[in-house]
């Protein structure tokens, strides 16, 4: 699973208007690059974010046209809110969230729950993403209150996350603050809060712990518990994309936000391999 930050066309399209062009970013992304990510083991995406819209309807209707055609799932956008893929007999459900218009809204409650309740009625095991939280070094805490970010709520990711989960999800991803964050559990279920910067290009700030990032490797039940997990830290150093990070600064990061920011729960980790248990 990862989420695709823009829409995939190689000419044309409506580029957005910015009022404030030097926060302004219009992102495309080839079509070639899909089979780039198919050979890299991708099959589900989320395309609920705040780029995948940024050249208008034509970069929409591609990026969907694309995915389909390459057979990868996705989901987020009012068009398609979710999606589904049978692995080893497993039937796995996803939808995804964001502020952003065309897309499933982080702050409709009552969305939330209608949207994953019926994949749960249905699937084995239900993923849930979220593109949400402010952006940047400075918001590598999670808040536990609605973040605003360059005027626009960016929802409550901790609320978001138990709302999703009592409606049915097995395990909630979210992305969008471009910096690593804390993980939890509740109800026996995972959540990862932020999973940074993976693989990004030219202007992005990849310095410190915007370089970083996990992928994490999880294991349920078939019920959809959470049993453990394992941390493969990646970084960026420029172009070129991502590269294991023997250092494994990014576990630091994780223990460190988890400690602080989630007292609630305890987080064991093995090198690289964790475990999760609620505090008594």
């Amino acid at each position: 699973f990862g989420n695709l930050e823009g829409p995939v066309l190689d000419s044309g399209g409506i580029p957005k208007s910015c009022s404030d062009p030097s926060t302004c970013y219009v992102f495309r992304q080839p079509s070639y690059f899909v089979q780039e990510l198919k050979d890299a083991g991708f099959n589900m995406l989320s395309i609920a974010n705040n780029h995948v819209g940024d050249l208008g309807e034509p970069g929409r209707i591609n990026t969907v046209s694309v995915l389909k055609k390459h057979d990868i799932r996705f989901a987020g956008q009012t068009s398609c809110p979710w999606d589904t893929l049978r692995i080893k007999g497993v039937l796995v459900g996803m939808t995804a969230f964001a502020p952003n218009k065309g897309c499933l809204d982080i702050n409709n409650k009552q969305e939330i729950k209608t949207i994953v309740k019926k994949l749960n009625s249905f699937c084995d095991i239900v993923i849930v993403s979220f593109h949400g939280g402010a952006e940047g070094q400075s918001h590598t805490h999670v808040p536990r209150k609605h973040e605003m970010f360059l005027g626009q709520d960016r929802g409550d990711v901790y609320a978001f996350a138990r709302q999703a989960i009592a409606a049915g999800a097995d395990v909630v991803l979210g992305h969008g603050p471009h910096i690593t964050r804390a993980i939890d559990m509740y109800k026996g279920r995972f959540i990862a809060y932020s999973m940074g910067n993976f693989c990004t290009y030219e202007k992005f700030n990849i310095k410190g712990i915007s370089g970083m990032a996990p992928i994490f490797e999880l294991r349920v039940s078939s019920k959809g518990e959470f049993l453990d997990g394992k941390v493969i830290s990646t970084r960026q150093f420029g172009r070129g994309g991502p590269a294991s990070d023997e250092e494994q600064s990014v576990i630091e990061e994780i223990k460190r936000l988890t400690a602080e920011d989630v007292p609630e729960i305890d987080v064991k980790f093995n090198q690289n391999t964790f475990t999760i248990y609620p505090k008594d």
